[in-house]
């Protein structure tokens, strides 16, 4: 009779890398990724500042865009860094007060600022682009309800020119693809460290794991409620920020699944070289 017995070794044990003993030894080794996110803000400030394309809008179009102009939105562009990056951010240093792992905390914020930062000159890359106007670019346009349209039929706006500008920036959404992207990424990490997928059910962790998303998607629909968004802008603005956070934490942490899933790349390279492993063994017998 063939019969397999698997032998699972015990899980990898941390503590040993502090702030203070490898940290400027961590951050010196990826300076130069470090460098790259200062180059991404550069390029996400000029993706801003440049004029997006004005997109033909005749009269007939403006039927569909002219819902209210509302100036204060419900969340404002100031707050998203907070619950997109800080929030996170302080989610990590909680966990490294407990673990004490320097490299879980540095790859956890490096992280979270690459989703982000990418999300970001995805979006507004895309949203120069397209051009395409909100759902209030009436009011934007013309704010005293008088039209005016060039000789080809297209709108000439006497609006304030920054807020024509930003009339033009509906697709997609960067509230919500930038909300995605830190709060997803922060999803995929608390889903490592509740270790979600041990195979043992406890439902209570996955309404952990979804509630940064829950969040992040009632963002997404404040843009709509605002009509600063059509549903199209705030639904590719989360796919954007989904797929970007994805990326970003697999390119640090292993899947939530994995044995050592709550770890670091780093950290676990880092202890098998000094003689830990956690791996599963089949032995044959008959």
């Amino acid at each position: 009779m063939k019969r397999i017995i698997r032998v699972k070794m015990p899980e990898i044990e941390f503590g040993g890398h502090t702030v203070r003993s490898h940290g400027a030894k961590v951050a010196k080794k990826h300076r130069c990724d470090w460098l790259i996110l200062l180059v991404l803000v550069a390029m996400d400030g000029f993706l801003n500042y440049i004029q997006p394309f004005n997109r033909y809008t005749n009269a007939k179009m403006l039927e569909d865009l002219k819902f209210p102009f509302k100036e204060h939105d419900t969340i404002p562009m100031w707050a998203v860094p907070i619950f997109a990056v800080v929030l996170p951010c302080t989610i990590f240093l909680i966990y490294y007060h407990y673990r004490r792992d320097v490299y879980d905390l540095h790859h956890a914020i490096l992280g979270v600022f690459y989703s982000v930062l990418v999300a970001a000159v995805i979006t507004d890359s895309i949203k120069d682009a397209v051009g395409r106007p909100r759902p209030n670019f009436y009011y934007r346009c013309f704010p005293d309800g008088f039209e005016a349209f060039q000789a080809n039929g297209d709108v000439k706006c006497h609006g304030d020119p920054k807020i024509v500008k930003e009339g033009y920036k509906s697709f997609p959404s960067g509230h919500t693809s930038w909300s995605f992207a830190g709060l997803a990424f922060l999803s995929w990490y608390l889903c490592g460290k509740v270790k979600a997928f041990d195979r043992r059910g406890h439902a209570a962790k996955l309404c952990i794991v979804l509630l940064p998303l829950l969040f992040a998607a009632l963002v997404g629909i404040s843009r709509v409620d605002d009509y600063w968004h059509h549903w199209t802008d705030v639904f590719t603005g989360s796919i954007i920020g989904t797929v970007v956070a994805s990326l970003c934490y697999l390119l640090f942490f292993p899947f939530p699944h994995d044995i050592n899933g709550w770890a670091p790349h780093a950290s676990i390279k880092m202890r098998e070289k000094n003689g830990f492993h956690s791996s599963s063994v089949e032995m044959d017998t008959v």
